[in-house]
């Protein structure tokens, strides 16, 4: 589990991405003291997992709450970083196994992920994300034709679902 003292490493994994990708679509890399806020929000309810080698984190994981109304409370959306050196090699699969394994003890039935897209990929996004979650089985249930501008480019956004309980 993440804890604060990991916020500086987690917000150096996730500045690369704000930097130099179009994967978040988050703009400007938040402060670390916004980032550690984000991290102590989550953590109040939601897991929030690191993945460690040879004691370094290189890469994150976690739920949050999706959308914020009471009716959604069986659902969660999940977020996933991995230091730009270790994808590809299992793992976010691993990650997102055990986020599953919490989440589904947690009487949660739906995961959501909302991920970047494009048609043609460029320098700033592919549909290695997209990939990763269909491979992890979601499916994408909902695109958002160009909502998101980074770059001076216009990216369309994705939504996959997951189902991982019964609906009683």
């Amino acid at each position: 589990s993440a804890t604060l003292e990991d916020s500086e490493r987690l917000l150096e994994i996730y500045a690369y991405y704000v930097e130099k990708t179009a994967i978040s679509f988050e703009c400007k890399v938040p402060t670390l003291a916004n980032f550690r806020g984000r991290i102590s929000r989550t953590l109040k309810n939601f897991p929030y997992l690191v993945a460690e080698v040879e004691n370094k984190i290189v890469g994150y994981a976690y739920a949050h709450e999706f959308v914020g109304r009471e009716a959604y409370r069986f659902s969660a959306e999940l977020t996933i970083y991995l230091d730009k050196n270790y994808l590809h090699c299992g793992i976010g699969g691993k990650l997102y196994a055990e986020l599953e394994k919490i989440l589904q003890a947690k009487g949660i039935k739906n995961l959501y992920a909302c991920v970047g897209w494009v048609d043609e990929e460029d320098e700033f996004l592919n549909q290695n994300s997209a990939n990763f979650h269909q491979h992890s089985g979601f499916k994408i249930v909902g695109k958002f034709t160009k909502c998101g501008k980074k770059f001076n480019r216009w990216y369309d956004m994705i939504w996959l679902e997951k189902i991982i309980g019964e609906h009683k």
